[in-house]
């Protein structure tokens, strides 16, 4: 491809397990980029360009990096599949303008994932795969399921161990862990215990993860939908509860890749959970006490979304400069000056609105918006059984008024 970034994928094997179609552009390169371990594999006679190593941190680096050796022919090494939690990603996004950027001339190599189910004798398509490179380690928790079976890329030597002890801490003990270090290559090698007994503090750099979950006895069960239990959050009493936040859920129903604002953040609750639906959903909590702000971070961490963005600060005036969002939840503050027409102008068409309140004089302003903008205005009431002497008798909860609504042309 004339003008194109060569990207090659190469395994644990080296150069003897490259096709003649990948070798090539190795062979014409002017200059090979890559990790110091990928530029060893290739050796000196067959591929003569200059070799430069990525620096660190790597991703601000890239743009700088291909402008430098503009009009040479590049070729740019990567482990296994370049396009799979990989370097083409962050080359396409670097480079600009698509229209005007180099094309990306992508040569693919079995990913370790691939490698993996092939020895394990899994199902590809039934296998949820997490990267933790240059991400949390909690960010793991939110897979967390009963009977599920998972991939990790691992970040270094250091990974399963780390993994091991968050998967004790989380009550997940009973996790077998399978490391799988330089798949494809003559030094392949299977590691195997439960996380509660795993004995390897490092392991080779090169290698995947892959765990068999299995949740102890005791330990809360979080599913996958929306109204996790009120006991999963460390709170102060400001928490949307359990049945009304299934039902809030419901009503801003998060899609991949959708930006909600969660105003007066509380505990971070609906925040959480929207991420919780899919691992491309983001939000931003906004709480103006302090010790709340701190106390959404840490449930987020716990919950397995610990990328949720918290601003701490008084709504509307904390809105400002924040992203545009897709949805808007207002769960605290309504009679703030201002609040629900800052929320309202920040939409664009087609975003959703959810407020929820306990108090009249919300319901008043929610009952006007309602009339104005329209939507749906229900009344959530919830009865739980509880023990009323010798017998048992409803006890109800305060009624929750909520608006929702979609927000139409930008005019309306």
């Amino acid at each position: 491809m004339n003008g194109a970034i060569s990207v090659v994928g190469i395994g644990a094997d080296g150069w003897d397990g490259l096709p003649e179609s990948s070798r090539r552009p190795l062979r014409a390169a002017e200059v090979l980029i890559g990790g110091p371990r990928q530029l060893d594999l290739l050796p000196a006679g067959d591929c003569p360009g200059e070799r430069i190593a990525w620096p660190s941190p790597l991703r601000p680096a890239v743009p700088g990096l291909l402008a430098a050796h503009a009009g040479r022919a590049i070729a740019v090494l990567a482990s296994g599949d370049p396009s799979f939690h990989g370097i083409a990603r962050t080359l396409a996004e670097a480079a600009g303008d698509p229209e005007t950027a180099p094309a990306l001339d992508v040569h693919p190599h079995p990913s370790s994932v691939s490698y993996a189910c092939a020895r394990l004798g899994w199902p590809l398509e039934a296998v949820d795969t997490l990267s933790l490179v240059a991400r949390p380690l909690d960010a793991l928790r939110a897979a967390l399921h009963p009977g599920r079976r998972l991939l990790l890329l691992g970040e270094g030597p250091e990974t399963p161990a780390r993994v091991a002890a968050l998967l004790r801490e989380a009550g997940w003990g009973g996790t077998r862990i399978r490391v799988l270090e330089q798949l494809g290559g003559p030094a392949e090698r299977l590691l195997d215990a439960t996380a509660a007994d795993w004995p390897h503090a490092r392991t080779d750099a090169l290698h995947v993860l892959a765990l068999d979950c299995v949740r102890d006895p005791g330990t809360l069960r979080l599913g996958a939908a929306p109204g996790l239990p009120d006991e999963a959050y460390e709170h102060d009493g400001q928490l949307t509860k359990r049945y009304v936040r299934a039902a809030t859920l419901a009503a801003l129903a998060p899609a991949p890749g959708e930006l909600l604002w969660d105003v007066g953040g509380g505990s971070g609750s609906i925040g959480i959970e929207w991420m919780r639906t899919h691992r491309d959903c983001r939000a931003i909590a906004v709480e103006r006490a302090p010790e709340r702000a701190a106390r959404i971070t840490r449930n987020a961490a716990a919950l397995g979304v610990p990328a949720l963005r918290v601003v701490t600060g008084p709504a509307p005036a904390a809105l400002a400069g924040l992203p545009a969002p897709d949805a808007v939840f207002i769960g605290g503050g309504l009679t703030a000056p201002g609040l629900l027409d800052a929320c309202w102008d920040a939409l664009p068409a087609g975003g959703r609105l959810v407020a929820n309140t306990v108090t009249l004089e919300s319901e008043a302003l929610l009952a006007d918006r309602y009339r104005r903008h329209g939507g749906e205005l229900v009344r959530l009431a919830v009865s739980v059984a509880a023990p009323v002497g010798g017998f048992t008798g409803w006890r109800t909860a305060m009624p929750v008024t909520q608006w929702s609504v979609t927000k139409g042309s930008p005019e309306a």
